[in-house]
């Protein structure tokens, strides 16, 4: 009699962990004021693993409990040979859930949305961009050349397509061919809120990056690394590594800096912005730590709105001649996170001041008051 209760218990048991293994189920919480759109859920794959041990990478999909539609993923690296996370684009409305199923199928081809590469054809340039916007970092075949720059560029787009290949081939970036183009001047400045040591009252810049290394590459997030060489900051001998990120659907990256240097307290740093000669609308909002910048209009090629957000407190902000300064301070080898990033008016999302202002404020309070996730 015991024995027939045993099988009668594994025929019983056995068929519910084996569905318990086809299937995982994530519930994203947005308990903020905020609508959350074309927002990134980042879910840590060991944590989705715990639930779906048997998860073949290659055949699974990711369904809206609600619309039963197929949801855009990526299996997110950071530069590793194992998974790292897993990124859902989504909306959450305020006070609400959304529930997903992990489940097996075949994944819908998904447009990608965000590039990233070394470009060698244009002096060692490095670029990315996504659906919203476009950027490039120089290297270390334009400096000590007529057109060196310190700073971010930044490349305008009014589409939602990746333009970076077809703008380079076509050589004439600088012309609006009717997707944007690239307007934004840069000089020896930190351009769009790239960050320097500032030691001694005085903006350290470093040379152009040396070496990058691309981590991961869309469609939903791209990140890479630039490392650049040793140089004297005042007297400190800095290296930095910077590792930058662009999602989907953001006007910002997401920057981590890293500086190694040979002293054993902090050292003060700045992330500034290029200011214009005409009047622009300026915001410095030290308690919250927002640089925010509408540009003066340029003529037929529009205006750009500039920001940066600091996740560190602000010492102080300012402007001077050259450009709008948020000064923070950064320890040894321990990577200091900032956002940055622009907007065009042409592109039709974000038209005046006051709307670039709200889009920065914001995403900081979506920093603030992260998504909540939950994998069962």
């Amino acid at each position: 009699m015991k024995l027939i209760k045993r099988l009668f218990l594994l025929v019983f048991i056995l068929p519910i962990a084996a569905i318990a293994q086809t299937k995982a189920t994530i519930t994203i919480q947005n308990n903020s004021a905020l609508d959350r759109k074309e927002t990134i859920a980042e879910i840590k794959w060991a944590t989705v693993l715990s639930s779906y041990p048997q998860l073949d990478t290659a055949n699974f999909v990711v369904i809206n409990s609600n619309t039963k539609k197929q949801v855009p993923f990526q299996l997110e690296h950071r530069g590793n040979k194992a998974i790292q996370n897993l990124l859902i684009q989504l909306d959450v409305k305020a006070k609400s859930s959304v529930v997903l199923s992990i489940q097996k199928g075949k994944p819908e081809a998904f447009t990608a949305k965000t590039y990233t590469r070394y470009v060698p054809e244009r002096m060692d340039d490095f670029a990315w961009e996504n659906d919203k916007i476009a950027f490039r970092a120089y290297g270390k075949a334009l400096e000590k050349t007529e057109g060196d720059a310190y700073g971010f560029d930044v490349w305008v787009k009014r589409t939602d397509k990746l333009v970076l290949n077809d703008r380079y081939k076509r050589n004439e970036y600088h012309i609006d061919h009717g997707d944007g183009l690239d307007y934004y001047h840069v000089g020896y400045t930190l351009g769009a809120g790239n960050i320097a040591p500032y030691i001694k009252d005085t903006i350290r810049y470093s040379a152009n990056y040396h070496q990058w290394k691309v981590l991961d590459n869309g469609p939903l997030r791209s990140t890479f690394q630039l490392t650049y060489d040793s140089w004297n900051a005042g007297g400190i001998k800095v290296t930095a590594v910077k590792t930058i990120s662009l999602d989907a659907g953001s006007q910002l990256n997401k920057i981590e800096n890293t500086y190694t240097f040979n002293e054993n307290k902090p050292i003060p740093v700045v992330v500034g912005i290029i200011r214009r000669e005409k009047p622009g609308v300026i915001t410095l909002n030290e308690q919250q730590g927002i640089l925010g910048y509408w540009e003066p209009t340029f003529d037929k090629d529009g205006t750009t709105g500039v920001g940066a957000i600091l996740s560190t407190p602000a010492k102080k902000m300012w402007v001077d001649k050259e450009q709008l300064l948020a000064q923070t301070e950064v320890k040894n080898n321990e990577p200091l996170v900032y956002y940055t990033g622009a907007a065009w008016d042409k592109a039709g999302k974000i038209t005046n001041a006051k709307q670039w202002q709200d889009y920065l404020d914001h995403f900081n309070q979506e920093l603030q008051n992260p998504l909540i996730v939950k994998v069962q």
